[in-house]
């Protein structure tokens, strides 16, 4: 008896460091993830498609995975793990504007940072990290993104759900319509 296995999940990792970029991506791989790495947090708001027109940069084929010219129209996401400290926009910048955005709020999202500063990591995990990691990212840590994965995806669903329920009611009720305005 065979089961049809599950898409790996997907996960964008952004950090400006070459050495975290490569030790990041090496983990999510051995830990069977499918993953994009970036060094920005506008590249990964490009990735992801919120990056406005006006403020595209050209891409750096050295600081984006091999699929860099996949947009999230063609792949979905399932977790971001940023680093906090970049130039230009940082970890908790990016984390800010992907949960107010309406259509990634709930991608789960994990801080990564070299530097222990409790009010950091408080400020993150209040405005909506999932979790906060200390620099270097080990195995073990890597390890406890799974229920951040499942949790997220379970969200999705349940929005996917919702938004299929009220579409069926505005079909059904546009139906009632109709036959309402071909009765006699």
């Amino acid at each position: 008896m065979g089961t049809v296995a599950e898409t790996p999940f997907h996960v964008l990792a952004v950090d400006d460091s070459q050495f975290d970029r490569k030790l990041i991506e090496r983990l999510l791989k051995i830990s069977s993830y499918q993953v994009t790495v970036v060094d920005s947090g506008n590249k990964a708001l490009e990735f992801l498609g919120l990056y406005e027109e006006h403020e595209q940069r050209n891409l750096n084929p050295a600081s984006v995975s091999p699929d860099e010219h996949i947009h999230r129209q063609d792949v979905e996401v399932n977790l971001i793990i940023t680093d906090y400290c970049m130039p230009g926009m940082t970890g908790y910048d990016l984390l800010r504007k992907i949960k107010e955005s309406e259509s990634l709020k709930d991608i789960p999202v994990v801080i990564m940072s070299s530097e222990n500063v409790p009010s950091r990591i408080n400020r993150c995990l209040e405005d909506g990290a999932e979790d906060f990691f200390l620099k270097p990212v080990q195995l073990s840590d890597v390890k406890k993104l799974k229920p951040h994965l499942l949790n997220g995806r379970s969200k999705e669903t349940e929005n996917s759900m919702a938004t299929r329920e009220r579409e069926l009611k505005k079909l059904i009720h546009h139906m009632i319509e109709q036959d309402a305005d071909t009765m006699p």
